[in-house]
């Protein structure tokens, strides 16, 4: 249930206000995970205005037919704007379960926007398949793995930062994380899926990959805290030290 403030109640009890009573914070990590939020928005940022700069006119007869020749060039703009922008979304979402950041989940987070840079490229390769009509089964394909790398990474982080309990936020509730573990592992599968539809049927394996990044655009899971009494009488399981 959720109350008039925006927070939920769990079956375990209420959202309570957060101390730092479980501070198990380890040498080297972050106070908190701004620098690195910062750093993340800098680089989506980036990545995405650097999008308008593959719209290229095409030698045509007038400006009106060369600006219609560029038709793929706008589904390729679209494709990677919402793809990134989802990821985006879904980046301040997670963050917010994060209380510190260490070395490794700099460089997992590295990874992660690395292919979320990289994304425009098989973007557009599929955008010319579709402007010339040819070799539809690779183009479908090195998009397909264009979306499952970031899936992937992401998967990889939020692993890492789940078992690690100097990371995650003691007061998220243990079984909300196992159902996110669930729903990150099972679209890592159905990405891996779709790679595999492309290499028989590229059509089928466009339509799962990129209908399952579409699904994201839906609001995410609201989260379920742990009161502060259950918190102290039963720490979490699960994670490492």
């Amino acid at each position: 249930m959720i109350v008039s403030d925006g927070r939920q109640y769990g079956d375990k009890g209420l959202l309570v206000k957060r101390t730092h009573s479980h501070d198990t914070r380890v040498p080297g990590s972050e106070r908190d995970t701004s620098r690195s939020e910062a750093f993340s928005d800098g680089v989506f940022s980036i990545a995405i205005t650097l999008l308008v700069l593959e719209f290229r006119i095409l030698p045509a007869p007038d400006l009106r037919t060369a600006l219609l020749k560029l038709g793929s060039s706008y589904l390729a703009y679209v494709l990677s704007f919402v793809t990134m922008g989802i990821y985006w979304a879904r980046h301040h979402y997670i963050l917010k379960f994060y209380r510190y950041t260490n070395h490794t989940l700099k460089l997992l987070s590295l990874l992660f926007l690395m292919f979320i840079s990289f994304l425009p490229f098989p973007t557009n390769v599929l955008a010319e398949y579709l402007r010339q009509g040819k070799d539809g089964r690779t183009a479908a394909t090195f998009y397909s793995i264009g979306l499952f790398l970031p899936a992937f990474s992401w998967l990889l982080k939020w692993l890492y930062a789940s078992h690690h309990r100097q990371i995650i936020d003691p007061h998220l509730d243990p079984q909300f994380e196992q159902k996110l573990t669930r729903i990150y592992g099972i679209t890592v599968t159905l990405y891996f899926a779709g790679i595999v539809m492309s290499l028989t049927n590229y059509k089928l394996g466009l339509c799962v990959s990129v209908g399952l990044t579409l699904l994201y655009v839906l609001p995410p899971l609201a989260p379920i805290y742990v009161p502060e009494e259950q918190l102290e009488k039963e720490p979490p399981t699960g994670r490492a030290a």
